[in-house]
């Protein structure tokens, strides 16, 4: 590199920290020669498996032709599996049994050693060599070579990537896992500790992560030390740089914001950029403490936003203990101050708020496209792609809200049973819970750690999104998952989950009871991680009459309800449920959704007018043409009467074949007459005539 551009990329005598364990004096020498001062505290440890069996079976399988292609994921780690097998078989014999399969390696150190061993390379795996690129290369350009039964070993690098493992399976790939090392922590761990010192105290400014191990030790660390809240603290104040988006991801999950990705997922140029910028963020930094500060500085209880708009950059209190009101007028984030929001509030609003369940769907064709590529239960794991499904669709759409694209049975593998899709069937769910001894072996579950794609896509979302538009979480209620887990998918008549509901009023309290708490860490920890309002939905709750939902039901969605943090609007939605509106109302919501079989003026008079309802335009009206469509979204309005608290919406999702330009349609006519009917006071009867001049404009 020229005198020149490592002029240009200078840390300027910066504290620079790392946790390079391998290449820390590699690392060293490249924060001394971009003008930063050093600091390398080893965080990991390789330690090679001790007699190695799987390896070793692997070794076997390999030989007796059993396997159809090896992913290769670290360069040691491959030159370690092959040194293992050298202890049974030549390694002539362990290159030939090789070269007759297909050979990925996932980047370019493990290329370096494959050649060395002249392995032919099947598939090189482009930046930034995450397991995604791996999956997509393996379905689109991998020649001769098909997924779905074939057998793939897996070389591991320090701990198993779960999600990598079950997307392959879910593929229908049968998996060796063959790990060569694990990771531990250094017998010396004094430096790690300095480092943290270095960076709670101030007097280092900089934090270079390429690792996501080296994440989860240096939080280990500290929590043990009793220091975790302090370095998280600091951490808010520096530059935080992460060489790639599996080690943003680590960072991610521990509430980290990470400051930059180089534009090569490689340590030079996590380095050399970082250095170029570092200066300038700790500035941008600094101004933002200065001037948008909420109070009291509590890291772990603030977020940063900028949307670009004026009086929307500052720093908010995400503590649900100090209400958005106590907030200085500068600190309010954009959000607070939108339709959705403030309908929800029950506040005045200039036109009637509007959005629709599913408006992220198969009706959009960017949607349709994505799903071509991507399975449906990957899509819902990739962050990046749940940003992009969320934030597209409420673009285009101008609603006055998001929701995250998800599903609502993310919750079922954490549980520790089995999820999957079958074409055209909907979600199958292995093994069914039918006896006690079912319930006794579901998992206890620590939702931030067993679903941090799912908290990482929210971060993502909420950061790609216009700081005015609030974003949506949503969670199943107690008896739509149990119904789920009982009946292994969806059912028509609910037969085996009201058998154990009237067979075992004990069995049945203890699972509701379960799934209660479960679900209330799941909506709290999507609050922490930057939602505005959660929708629960009770999907199948109208198999029931009101006094089987009053006895079986209403505790537990109570207990998950009031266990919700305070502060955020609760969406309460079932379908089927026009003669248990009250009871729902009972049970707890901010806002009561309104399927499409009550008329919304009935259910509010029955509701009474304490409470928001969200609906329930029937999501098949938007088949019709636009003077059809236009009567009966002015027939819902009239019916709210102007009233606050309204949030217009459809009684289900939208359905997959709905025509876009209609959905379009649909939210213009929301606003332009709610707008009208709100400023000039006047509700137009229902069967209004509309001309089809007055129609073209949508």
């Amino acid at each position: 590199m020229t005198g020149t551009l490592a002029a240009q990329a200078n840390f300027g005598g910066l504290e620079v920290v790392a946790f390079e364990s391998r290449h820390a004096q590699e690392m060293a020498s490249l924060i001394t020669r971009f003008g930063g001062v050093p600091r390398v505290a080893p965080a990991l440890r390789e330690v090679p498996v001790e007699e190695n069996a799987a390896a070793l079976a692997f070794g076997a399988a390999l030989l007796a032709g059993k396997l159809d292609a090896v992913i290769f994921m670290t360069g040691v780690g491959t030159r370690r599996l092959v040194d293992v097998l050298e202890t049974r078989h030549p390694r002539k014999q362990i290159v030939k049994a090789l070269e007759g399969i297909t050979i990925v390696a996932r980047g370019p150190k493990p290329v370096k050693v494959l050649r060395e061993l002249q392995v032919a390379i099947t598939i090189t795996i482009p930046e930034p060599n995450t397991w995604h690129e791996i999956l997509t290369e393996l379905e689109e350009n991998a020649r001769g070579f098909t997924l779905p039964g074939s057998r793939v070993a897996v070389q591991e690098y320090g701990a198993p990537n779960e999600p990598f493992l079950d997307a392959l399976r879910a593929r229908g790939v049968q998996v060796m896992r063959v790990p060569v090392y694990h990771w531990a922590l250094p017998l010396d761990l004094a430096p790690l500790r300095k480092a943290i010192q270095a960076l709670v105290e101030g007097r280092a400014q900089v934090v270079l992560f390429t690792n996501a191990a080296q994440v989860e030790h240096l939080m280990r660390v500290a929590t043990e030390d009793g220091t975790k809240e302090q370095l998280l603290g600091a951490l808010q104040k520096v530059v935080v740089a992460s060489v790639g988006p599996t080690c943003s991801e680590a960072l991610a999950h521990h509430g980290i914001s990470i400051d930059l990705e180089p534009t090569h997922p490689k340590m030079g140029p996590l380095v050399q950029e970082t250095g170029q910028r570092a200066k300038e963020i700790l500035k941008q930094k600094a101004e933002n403490s200065r001037q948008w500060s909420a109070g009291p500085s509590d890291a772990s209880h603030t977020v940063t936003v900028d949307s670009g708009e004026p009086g929307t950059r500052g720093k908010f209190s995400t503590d649900p203990k100090l209400r958005i009101s106590e907030l200085e007028p500068a600190a309010r984030p954009a959000w607070e101050d939108s339709r959705f929001l403030r309908a929800c509030r029950f506040e005045v609003v200039d036109a009637t708020p509007v959005w629709l369940m599913r408006q992220a769907g198969r009706y959009m064709k960017e949607y349709r496209d994505l799903r071509a590529r991507v399975p449906f239960l990957e899509l819902c794991k990739n962050p990046a792609l749940v940003s992009e499904v969320t934030v597209t669709a409420a673009e285009k759409l101008g609603v006055d809200a998001a929701i995250i694209f998800a599903d609502l049975l993310l919750i079922v593998e954490p549980l520790g049973l089995h999820l999957e899709y079958d074409k055209g069937e909907g979600p199958v769910i292995t093994p069914g819970i039918r006896e006690v001894a079912d319930i006794d072996r579901l998992q206890d579950v620590e939702p931030e750690k067993s679903l941090a794609y799912f908290y990482e896509a929210i971060r993502r979302t909420r950061a790609d999104l216009d700081a005015r538009l609030p974003l949506i979480g949503f969670a199943g209620c107690p008896f739509t998952l149990a119904s789920y887990l009982i009946e292994g998918g969806g059912s028509r008549s609910y037969r085996h989950t009201k058998a154990l509901m009237y067979r075992d009023s004990g069995a049945w309290r203890a699972l509701m009871e379960r799934l209660a708490r479960v679900l209330t860490q799941y909506i709290n920890a999507q609050i922490d991680a930057g939602v505005q309002a959660v929708q629960v939905f009770d999907t199948w709750v109208g198999c029931l009459g009101p006094e089987d939902y009053r006895e079986y039901v209403q505790p537990y969605t109570r207990l998950m309800l009031e266990a919700v943090r305070p502060g955020t609007p609760m969406i309460h939605f079932g379908t089927g449920t026009a003669m248990l509106l009250e009871a729902m109302r009972d049970a707890g919501g901010t806002v009561i959704g309104v399927d499409s079989h009550v008329e919304l003026g009935h259910a509010w008079q029955r509701l009474g007018d304490g409470v928001a309802i969200q609906g329930n335009l029937d999501p098949v009206v938007l088949h019709g043409d636009l003077d059809f469509i236009r009567m009966r979204t002015q027939r819902i309005l009239n019916q709210a009467a102007g009233r606050t608290g309204h949030i217009f919406n459809l009684g289900h999702g939208l359905l997959p074949d709905t025509p876009y330009e209609n959905v379009v349609a649909l939210v213009k006519m929301v606003h332009d007459l709610s707008s009208e009917q709100i400023s000039t006071g006047r509700n137009p009867v229902p069967d209004w005539k509309f001309s089809r001049r007055k129609s073209d404009q949508y």
